[in-house]
């Protein structure tokens, strides 16, 4: 991967940070942008997509929202949890006391909708692994100490604040089973996930790689979104889970809780696991 380190080292220093709205869509008036195998401007998010490795998604075996460290670590040790960090930093006019945020107005970039938050609902505002949990064990992190798992799951880069529903629509999906609604995001959305596993050495699939190309067709120029400066594994003093036996009862998979008509499962549902629940928020298999 030295080929896409070195594109990140040119993006940090050429590159501006692209904004929460930053997809570049040209106007209709330009002429069509080139074809995926054209010119690519360098540190382009299309340049960076071509050096990643393809291959195909790896098993689920194992896999358990705790591999990724406790959920919301505060993995910069300012006191305060990544969760709240990121509400913090994604919210308009909000309310806070040690370290909670309690109310504020999310401009949401998945679906174009200002959304509410309320400390306490769970319905209005989630905050998403741009890259899923699910998604990076199946494509690398599977094979990782877990303070670089825990790097992941904290990474500021990798969250983002954003509407509840949309984000349990996604699950575990990558952008060949997945984009958000808001079309004028999309750009900036498949850009942030080529960053992040860029950052973190993790392969695409071949799908997930043509359907990112197909977005950044619109925007060919799309840059990366700047590197948080968060380290590649966490300094807090974490352990492996212990290995336990899958939860009595639970489906297999989520393919067989669909053919049996039990999908979305929620935390506490018959068949319900944790290793079902990719961003560890109560809903698996949406």
């Amino acid at each position: 991967m030295t080929g896409v380190k070195a594109l990140l080292r040119a993006v940090a220093l050429g590159a501006l940070a692209t904004s929460l709205w930053g997809c570049a869509v040209p106007a209709t008036s330009q002429p069509a942008p080139p074809p995926v195998d054209g010119p690519r401007r360098p540190g382009s998010a299309l340049d960076v997509l071509g050096a990643l490795t393809v291959r195909g998604r790896g098993p689920m075996t194992g896999y358990s929202r705790e591999a990724f460290g406790p959920a919301w670590l505060d993995a910069n040790r300012n006191g305060c949890d990544e969760r709240n960090d990121t509400l913090t930093r994604d919210l308009q006019d909000l309310t806070e006391k040690n370290c909670r945020v309690l109310t504020g107005t999310l401009l949401d970039p998945y679906t174009a909708q200002q959304i509410p938050y309320v400390y306490g609902d769970g319905t209005l505002v989630d905050v998403d692994h741009v890259v899923s949990l699910g998604n990076a064990w199946a494509s690398g992190a599977a094979s990782w100490p877990i303070r670089r798992r825990a790097a992941l799951a904290t990474d500021p880069m990798n969250l983002l604040a954003v509407d509840a529903s949309a984000n349990r629509q996604k699950g575990d999906g990558d952008a060949a089973t997945w984009l958000p609604p808001n079309k004028a995001y999309r750009c900036a959305y498949v850009a942030r996930q080529v960053a992040v596993k860029a950052k973190f050495d993790l392969s695409v699939t071949s799908a997930e790689k043509e359907a990112i190309t197909r977005v950044l067709r619109g925007c060919p120029d799309q840059p990366l979104p700047a590197d948080s400066g968060a380290a590649l594994e966490v300094s807090n003093n974490i352990t492996e889970p212990p290995e336990t036996d899958p939860t009595p009862g639970a489906y297999a998979d989520c393919d067989a809780a669909r053919a049996a008509g039990a999908a979305p499962l929620r935390r506490g549902d018959p068949g319900y696991s944790a290793s079902l629940d990719g961003d560890g928020d109560g809903s698996a298999c949406e």
